[in-house]
């Protein structure tokens, strides 16, 4: 089961892995494209369930439980040999818990992110998984210290291939000059979060356009999210190049000078590809008022906690306003040594997600099989 885009994109490297070690394994469940490209029957869409905000989710209460219902009845008829849940946990550890008496081993892969704020939840863990695979070096040590056992399997990001992209061939095919200066920006991959960063970006090209000539401006949408980007583009003064695709993406990315994104993996991604950021958010202000006593980290942005420093800028909520993104994005694109320190600083972040010469999607796997094997 996963919620979210990133989640999809986990769950079809993890169903490919698992194919590659099994090829008889049969998959079920609820996901998006790239894990029905690997042979996922989802149960219904995946975007009904991407939903993120503690105020925004309220109107969607309803609906989020009849699909609670809907996958718990579902799991219920099939009696699959393992249950594996991928992030998104407001709706996985839901699911998790409903099905503990059915005997079914349970994997929740992407530890909840306690750690971060309200810890105390890490109370209600205990019986609600078999096996709990983290993708971040300090985590099974975290959870150790509240007795649950947690694995470190590794980052996919990793496994993006986020540096691996073609700057030419991205210039050539949308016609750009070899020294057009170009920024990526990533607003993010749910239908609640992007209506909030696509004005605010709109009016820091309106102040970008006058300060750096033959701007290029590049949106990174998910096919969830295209529309609405599509939509809002429109209205911007510099018309964007709007990429879906996961190979024009990463060609985006080599030929990028500096990107503006949302918090969260798409940091990771930018990071792997030497792109120098800046990272912005804006939720609902009563969303942001709760979270800000409840976080317990000093940076959201993960390649500032994995750096344990402010490796780069973050403008969340009153700071994300159009003048302060355009000065900071401004500085990114012209002053190369702050890009190159924080490229240098990447170096660091990446080393540190890794698990050695096996691919985090084959780590997943082997953990998985390792419990589907003593089920067997």
């Amino acid at each position: 089961m996963a919620g979210e885009a990133s989640g999809d994109v986990l769950g079809s490297r993890l169903m490919a892995a698992l194919r590659r070690a099994r090829p008889e394994l049969q998959f079920r469940g609820i996901g998006g494209v790239r894990m029905a490209e690997q042979g996922l029957l989802s149960l219904f869409p995946m975007r009904d369930l991407a939903v993120m905000g503690l105020v925004e989710i309220l109107p969607r209460v309803r609906s989020l439980a009849r699909r609670l219902d809907q996958a718990v009845a579902d799991i219920e008829t099939r009696r699959p040999d393992l249950v594996v849940t991928i992030d998104s946990p407001g709706f996985a550890l839901r699911l998790l818990k409903r099905i503990s008496g059915l005997g079914i081993r349970r994997v929740h892969y992407v530890a909840p992110q306690v750690w971060a704020w309200r810890e105390h939840r890490v109370r209600e863990y205990p019986g609600l998984w078999e096996r709990l695979l983290c993708l971040l070096p300090f985590e099974p040590a975290f959870f150790q210290r509240h007795g649950l056992e947690a694995r470190f399997v590794g980052h996919p990001v990793l496994q993006s291939g986020a540096d691996t992209g073609d700057a030419v061939r991205f210039r050539a095919v949308h016609g750009l000059a070899p020294e057009a200066p170009v920024l990526v920006l990533m607003p993010g991959s749910r239908r609640s979060e992007v209506p909030r960063l696509l004005p605010v970006f709109g009016r820091t090209l309106s102040l970008l356009a006058a300060r750096v000539p033959g701007l290029v401006p590049v949106v990174v949408a998910s096919p969830v999210v295209a529309d609405i980007v599509l939509r809002a583009a429109r209205r911007w003064p510099i018309r964007p190049i709007i990429v879906t695709e996961l190979d024009d993406k990463h060609d985006a990315f080599a030929a990028a000078g500096a990107a503006l994104t949302k918090s969260g993996t798409s940091t990771l991604e930018l990071a792997l590809a030497g792109v120098p950021m800046a990272v912005t958010y804006r939720v609902n202000p009563l969303t942001a008022a709760i979270a800000r006593r409840l976080i317990r980290v000093p940076h959201v942005a993960m390649v500032n906690l994995l750096a344990g420093r402010q490796l780069v800028p973050e403008l969340l909520q009153q700071d994300c306003r159009p003048q302060r993104l355009a000065e900071t994005v401004e500085a990114l694109l012209t002053d190369h040594a702050a890009a190159d320190a924080q490229r240098e600083g990447f170096h660091t972040v990446l080393a540190s997600l890794s698990i050695g010469d096996e691919a985090p999607a084959d780590a997943a796997a082997r953990e998985i099989l390792s419990l589907l094997d003593q089920q067997t």
